[in-house]
């Protein structure tokens, strides 16, 4: 007989510095995923229930637990609510500029793509 380990209750949040780029880029891949870091960007933070998105509550949960493994966003328990926060600050202090290029590119209003690095403008 299989004995299933369920996680212990409440969420884990990785110190950044323990995550690798690659990770996150991974996270940011999957349509529905930036979809969710792009709404939290506009809001500043949401109820796990609220996003707009088409897909099903545990689809969404598992969207939520690997954005929040890639250290991208932060959930922590409002009374019988979960708040889901984009870590911005975090992220941009690791990686700097990933966030603001990713929202740019999700068409996030505010957010302005740069030109390329110098010394690539032929190659970007």
């Amino acid at each position: 007989m299989m004995i299933r380990r369920r996680r212990p209750k409440g969420w884990q949040h990785p110190a950044l510095g323990d995550v690798a780029l690659t990770t996150m880029l991974t996270a940011l891949a999957e349509p529905v995923r930036l979809d969710v870091i792009r709404q939290l960007a506009c809001s500043g933070g949401v109820l796990k229930g609220a996003f707009d998105v088409e897909v099903t509550g545990s689809t969404l949960s598992h969207h939520l637990r690997v954005l929040t493994d890639a250290g991208l966003v932060r959930v922590t328990q409002e009374g019988r609510f979960r708040l889901c926060e984009l870590r911005r600050a975090e992220v941009e202090s690791r990686f700097p500029g990933l966030l603001p290029a990713v929202l740019a590119g999700a068409g996030v209003p505010g957010m302005v793509r740069s030109g390329p690095p110098s010394g690539v403008a032929g190659r970007w």
